[in-house]
């Protein structure tokens, strides 16, 4: 593990300062040009260690490049035609500088300010004009051109990278927001279903408090004198029961969107499944409904989630998948409700426009701790499954 670390800090390193240790090298490389020229006989005027000064002050600044992205690669081409004044064949005479400039041009033209890596293009082509002028005898138009122009297609190089590099940024941030808005909207809708899920089981709740509330009651008021004591409890009970439907409604009417007006028909339930399909036959989708098992009793709140799963399946159908048939098959278990929509269409039909068709559908299995799969079925068309647990619900 320690290795593997030690490891990935150098590869980090290497990453972040492999342009200077290329520098390094070509100045080094340099300097060795001008002890070996020397030794030959064929050295440029100027004196040696002189030479190996100028070259490290040259070089120098482009080691801060990191501190200074602007100012360090312009110093070279301040520093170089400065040099040619004093000995015009010594940078042309160092090879390794040829690379180096060609390093520092790059750089100007990936600078991400525009206007100083249009101000260090007016440089370079300034300072690489004057060193070719300098140079003894080389005065020449062609020299002049394609000696410039080397230097100005690295910099359109640089620029070129830091325009494609400006382009992959925008790209990953407008994935980023893409994928931030996508999880707001996740929580959204989230919410929304959960808001609109209790909403329903409201109804469903408040009528079976109801009930207690009213048995309480009447068997309070038939309790005999004897039973005082009793019947007092009783109504303590039918009491806290009408506070407690009080209190619903006030959380319904807290969680209501402004505007929207209370739902005053029946929820639907499982009973109500011959209806809904007709209707999506009308609209374009025929359907069929299979019943397996023996169907019993169920609580109200897992017959209104069973009619909703099947509803969202059947729009998911219709409107995303493009299906031309569809199955509902409803199997009841002992300890279990099974539901399943399959249909004939082309591909997932989870998407409401943002993604999130089937967030009721997995808020509602979520509630009773069932479990849901939705996705493309081996033989073509997507399928959606729930279970939801009834234990001790059966018969």
């Amino acid at each position: 593990m320690r290795y593997l670390q030690r490891m990935s800090r150098l590869e980090g390193v290497a990453r972040s300062y492999w342009v200077d240790a290329l520098v390094a090298l070509l100045a080094i490389a340099g300097m060795l040009e001008l002890v070996v020229a020397r030794d030959s006989g064929s050295d440029p005027p100027t004196d040696l260690w002189l030479s190996v000064v100028l070259l490290g002050v040259l070089v120098a600044p482009i080691f801060a490049r990191r501190r200074f992205p602007f100012g360090g690669p312009l110093a070279y081409w301040v520093l170089a035609p400065a040099i040619t004044f004093y000995d015009g064949e010594l940078i042309p005479f160092i090879g390794s500088l040829g690379v180096v400039g060609l390093a520092t041009a790059f750089m100007l033209g990936n600078l991400r300010n525009g206007m100083k890596a249009g101000i260090g293009l007016a440089v370079v082509t300034v300072g690489i004009v004057t060193v070719v002028y300098n140079i003894p005898g080389t005065t020449t138009t062609s020299n002049f051109v394609f000696i410039t122009l080397r230097f100005v297609v690295a910099w359109l190089a640089g620029y070129a990278m830091r325009e494609r590099a400006e382009q992959a940024e925008a790209a990953e941030e407008r994935a980023i927001r893409a994928e931030h808005e996508r999880e707001q909207a996740a929580r959204v809708a989230v919410a929304e279903e959960r808001a609109r899920i209790a909403r329903e089981l409201h109804d469903i709740v408040a009528h079976a408090v109801s009930v207690m509330v009213l048995q309480v009651g009447a068997v309070s008021h038939r309790l005999p004198d004897s039973l005082a004591e009793d019947r007092e409890a009783l109504r303590s009970v039918e009491r806290a029961g009408r506070t407690a439907l009080t209190e619903m409604r006030r959380l319904l009417s807290a969680m209501r969107r402004e505007g929207e007006e209370a739902e005053l028909v029946p929820q639907p339930g499982l009973d109500g499944l011959d209806a809904l399909l007709d209707e999506v036959g009308r609209a374009g989708l025929p359907a069929k409904l299979h019943v397996d098992g023996q169907p019993f009793a169920l609580p109200r709140g897992i017959e209104l989630s069973a009619y909703r799963i099947v509803q969202e399946g059947l729009t998911n159908a219709l409107k995303h998948a493009h299906a031309s048939d569809a199955d509902v098959i409803v199997r009841y278990r002992p300890d279990e409700l099974e539901i399943e929509v399959r249909d004939n269409g082309l591909g997932s039909a989870a998407s409401d426009g943002q993604g999130h068709g089937l967030v009721g559908v997995r808020e509602r299995v979520k509630i009773y701790g069932g479990e849901m799969s939705a996705g493309r079925s081996a033989e073509g068309g997507f399928v959606l499954s729930t279970r939801l647990p009834v234990a001790g619900e059966g018969p």
